[in-house]
């Protein structure tokens, strides 16, 4: 606003306060009655068109009456349930209920109030000319203030809806204002306080405006509590004229503006913004050497904030307050246990962290901060792409300190390049960059994050690689079905040797159920822990030729496997089996021919947790198939002692798959293959009951040896070989026990260590019914 425009606005406020006063002091000749020195008077009802001057503690009571206008000095007014023109006073007491007033023109608010108070409830105060408010509360030249509350009511001017000026108050709740003006204001404030509870205010230019006062220099206050403030042409609120203000918006407190403008400080003003548990959307400028400084305490604001060069602004953010949106050359900004989203580039003089976070854009957007000092500790959430060679950036120009941490956001694409990608740059200090996680996971690969010789820049280092969280679940999910298939061929494998306790020569069912766990080494990088759980049954009766030592079984069963894997990254395999097996047992000379044929069906879930916090999954499904037979001999001795040597080969082989992570990884195996041989031995002591039953404990020691060693995987086209090949060895106990002569049970332990993999358990238990 030019000087000129500014006297002419301060020109035109004093003119018609001294109208006011004029009007209310007047005994014009068109006044039908006057009350005088104290006088009451109470009004028939459906009193029409009379006018009303009171004077010196008078008081005028009027329900459901017409009036025309009224003029009051040092009275009081109680209207209700009724219209009237303009009322007016110095000094005076208005109480309106379910009224109307109506004024016309620049001079003619609805309700003029100077050093007086006024209550509105359930009212509508209009003014119908060119220009000019609906209310006017005025302090006197004596500085005496006035103060108005209206409830569930209706303002609306031309060219402003209400004005209040020098330190007098003004209380709203659930109340509207509003301008038919496209150039008015809502609510002007000079130099003097205003609440609100609810409601609206709008304005066609402006929704509130602040401005110096007339014959006070004090602040203007306002707070807002679940108020929308509405500027249609202009801001939601502007704050002009040199003025100061201070604006609390409370508790779901809006703003709106055109162009998305809510609120402007301007001319030399100064403002302190605090929102409390309020979301605001819209953007925000300084201009013209003013200074303001916005607190969001619990609150948010979607929008831009422009410091124009020459005034300042400093921001801050606490409590789980949110920032979105960019900032221009702001003074300062602290950010305590909160969050600014940036949605571009932004530059900030001072930033301070309390445990706040800044994200430079969302994933895929590169976005450069730009400040003078950071300090605190913090956390930055930035992109990379080395293909690109495109990364947020941090830029630093004066001292850095405090503690931080980076988070990459994680991709599944792998860079084209292993080069260095930089992303931080801070002149001087002695401030300490850390990625979360310790990594960037990008596509098949970690990387680290080295600082420079010169001590001011920080990189991500394409030569520090290591395999990625997807990559080792991948391989994981790749590696463990044959530790599936081998899991659930023990308690078949215990099944058997309970068949030769009783010479296999009775037809019956079973069921064992087991637990194992594996705990797998770093294999081209990939390590991770697997816990089996399961069930089986099978029935299986001797052949009716060769003296009853054959003997043959179809089994079937389920078994869940889940994979744990570094930094939450998980891994699951639901495996459902059928297959045969038989066995061949010589009674007399103990030899044994053990075989089965299993075929498994496997549905993988792969959940993988990255640095950046992001989780990722994939799924598939497919098959295998695997044999083993093994060749012993039962040796028995005096006194119940045995000793049962034997002789393993098993084969398995898992279909190859393909498939990708949800976030683009993409990962195929070849065929996955094991060939495992094992040579071992058993010991125990069958005890004798009484009634047909038996003990048996047992103890058992075997070597054995991978001889697959090329299970090759490619994830992003990067070929990784999952090899397991090479000895271990396996312990065991367990006993058996016939509890009837139908009624069998069985229970065993393992253990086993090598080279890839340990067993720290395995256990199974079972129970057989045979006739």
């Amino acid at each position: 606003m030019s000087t000129h425009c500014k006297l002419k606005a301060t020109t035109k406020l004093r003119l018609r306060h001294a109208i006011l006063i004029g009007l209310a002091l007047s005994t014009s000749p068109t006044v039908a009655d006057e009350l005088l020195d104290g006088e009451q008077k109470t009004l028939p009802a459906d009193t029409e068109s009379t006018n009303y001057s009171l004077i010196n503690g008078s008081v005028l009571t009027a329900d459901s009456s017409n009036l025309l206008n009224v003029r009051m000095t040092d009275s009081t007014l109680n209207f209700s349930n009724g219209s009237a023109g303009t009322i007016s006073g110095i000094g005076a007491t208005v109480n309106v209920n379910n009224g109307q007033l109506t004024g016309n023109g620049q001079f003619e608010e609805a309700l003029s109030l100077t050093a007086g108070t006024a209550t509105l409830s359930g009212s509508t105060l209009i003014n119908t000319g060119t220009e000019g408010a609906a209310m006017a509360v005025n302090s006197s030249l004596a500085g005496v203030t006035s103060s108005v509350r209206a409830t569930d009511s209706s303002l609306r001017g031309a060219d402003e809806a209400v004005r209040v000026t020098d330190r007098s108050f003004l209380e709203l709740r659930d109340t509207t204002l509003d301008t038919s003006l496209e150039t008015g204001t809502g609510l002007n404030l000079y130099a003097a306080s205003a609440s609100a509870i609810g409601g609206r205010i709008e304005g066609g230019l402006h929704g509130v405006d602040f401005h110096t006062g007339r014959n006070d220099t004090n602040d203007s206050t306002l707070t807002l509590t679940g108020t929308a403030v509405v500027g249609r042409n202009g801001s939601a609120i502007r704050v002009s004229e040199g003025s100061a203000a201070t604006i609390d918006l409370v508790d779901g407190a809006t703003l709106a503006g055109k162009n998305n403008h809510i609120i402007e400080i301007a001319e030399a003003s100064t403002a302190a913004v605090n929102t409390r548990n309020s979301g605001l959307q819209g953007n925000i400028t300084v201009v013209g050497s003013s200074a303001a400084t916005f607190a969001f305490d619990g609150g948010s604001l979607k929008g831009n904030i422009d410091n124009e060069a020459g005034s300042t602004t400093d921001v801050s953010l606490s409590n789980g307050s949110g920032l979105t949106g960019t900032l221009s050359n702001v003074s300062s900004l602290t950010i305590n246990d909160s969050q600014w989203q940036m949605n571009g580039d932004s530059s900030v003089g001072a930033l301070a962290l309390g445990n706040g976070t800044v994200n430079l854009g969302e994933a895929g957007e590169f976005y450069r901060l730009s400040m003078e000092s950071l300090s605190g500790n913090g956390t930055f959430v930035m992109s990379a792409d080395f293909s690109q060679q495109q990364a947020s950036f941090l830029d630093i120009s004066g001292t850095a300190t405090g503690d931080h941490t980076l988070v990459v956001r994680s991709t599944g694409a792998d860079p084209l390049a292993d080069t260095r990608l930089q992303v931080i740059h801070a002149e001087a200090g002695d401030a300490q960059f850390a990625l979360a996680g310790g990594t960037a996971d990008l596509g098949a690969w970690s990387y680290k994050l080295v600082q420079d010789d010169n001590g001011k820049d920080w990189y991500l280092d394409g030569s520090t690689r290591t395999v990625s969280p997807g990559t080792r679940t991948a391989m994981a999910l790749f590696n463990t079905a044959p530790t599936v298939w081998y899991g659930e061929l023990a308690s078949l494998r215990s099944r058997m040797g309970e068949l030769r306790y009783s010479d296999g020569r009775n037809a019956g069912v079973w069921m064992r159920t087991y637990g194992n766990k594996y705990n797998v080494a770093d294999t081209s990088g990939v390590g991770y822990s697997q816990l089996q759980r399961g069930i089986s049954f099978g029935a299986d009766a001797p052949l009716p030729f060769g003296d009853g030592q054959w003997l043959v079984g179809l089994l079937a069963g389920h078994s869940r496997s889940d994979l744990d894997l570094t930094r939450g990254s998980s891994g699951s395999i639901d495996s459902y089996y059928a297959g045969a097996y038989t066995t061949w047992l010589d009674a007399k000379s103990g030899y044994y021919f053990d075989a089965v044929l299993k075929f498994n069906r496997y549905q993988n879930n792969a959940k993988v947790m990255f640095s950046d916090g992001a989780r990722s999954k994939g799924d598939y499904d497919n098959h295998g198939l695997g044999t083993s037979v093994e060749f012993g001999r039962h040796i028995k001795f005096d006194q119940g002692y045995f000793v049962e040597p034997y002789a393993q080969l098993s084969a398995v082989f898992v279909q190859s798959k393909d498939y990708a992570l949800s976030n683009g990884l993409e990962a195929e195996s070849d065929q996955t293959r094991s060939y495992l041989g094992k040579l071992g031995a058993s010991a125990g002591r069958r005890f004798d009951l009484d009634e047909g039953r038996s003990l048996q404990p047992y103890v058992k020691a075997a070597y054995a040896h991978e001889f697959a060693n090329n299970n090759k995987a490619r994830i992003n086209d990067n070929v990784f070989n999952n090899d397991l090949s090479g000895s271990r060895a396996e312990l065991g106990i367990g006993v058996a026990a016939q509890l009837s002569r139908s009624v069998q049970v069985h229970a065993d332990f393992d253990y086993s260590n090598g080279k890839h993999i340990e067993q720290p358990y395995g256990l199974n238990v079972g129970l057989r019914y045979f006739w």
